[in-house]
């Protein structure tokens, strides 16, 4: 199998024919530290995480080379049509050796090299911290694509409530307040208690930002007659 990047929805290998020259660079994100100094005291102040009560991270770096298979007389043609998809351009990527995960960011055509013989392509990105799963709890998930080591599948559509429904969900390292789509048998809504806290869910589509799913279990108790569906994608590190 011949690995490469599917940038938007161009395969690096099968639309252009490239082929990666070594495995996909990929910078760890730098966390966003608050610290103060303490006049006349030991030690600092860490307030990292005292805003949101999480880690905030900046933008990572991803960087790419590639060797073109297409002959010589087709490499000026080749180079405008990457650069002319690619360059500039704020898009999705997926690695073929990480397909259950897409990066989101904005991409660069950074120097294209020629010998006698070859000729070599590099591509940035900057990207956005996590890498977000690459079907929301709402989309129908993919056997090709999906990772039956470490995936979750995620069948938050359409959930009865009879009376009382509790629901868990297995969170990743981001924390993302989802969104619930309810559909009351009478209209009136439902309640939805979370972290010992009860809050009012109105039909149709509605978040709630005191109900962020941290990683690990997050359980859910609805309360109503009706259906309700949980719009939740994950990211991870």
């Amino acid at each position: 199998m011949v690995y490469g990047v599917l940038f938007g929805d161009k395969h690096s290998h099968r639309d252009w024919q490239l082929l990666l020259n070594s495995r996909p660079e990929i910078s760890s994100p730098v966390p966003k530290t608050n610290y103060i100094d303490i006049p006349g005291g030991d030690g600092i102040l860490d307030l990292t995480e005292s805003l949101t009560g999480d880690v905030q991270y900046k933008t990572r770096t991803m960087g790419f080379t590639f060797t073109t298979l297409k002959a010589r007389r087709k490499w000026s043609s080749l180079y405008s049509d990457i650069q002319g998809y690619l360059h500039g351009q704020r898009m999705k990527i997926i690695l073929d050796e990480d397909p259950a995960f897409y990066y989101i960011g904005r991409v660069s055509v950074d120097e294209w090299k020629s010998s006698e013989k070859y000729s070599t392509i590099a591509v940035s990105a900057e990207v956005e911290p996590y890498k977000y799963e690459r079907s929301s709890s709402l989309e129908d998930w993919e056997w090709d694509s999906f990772n039956f080591e470490e995936g979750i599948i995620r069948e938050y559509k359409g959930l009865a409530v009879e009376g009382f429904l509790d629901f868990m969900i297995v969170g990743r390292r981001k924390k993302v307040i989802p969104s619930f789509i309810v559909s009351s048998a009478d209209g009136s809504g439902m309640e939805v208690e979370f972290e010992g806290n009860v809050y009012r869910l109105p039909d149709g589509t509605s978040r709630i930002l005191n109900i962020a799913i941290r990683e690990g279990g997050n359980i859910l108790h609805f309360a109503g007659n009706g259906t309700v569906s949980i719009d939740y994608r994950g990211g991870r590190l």
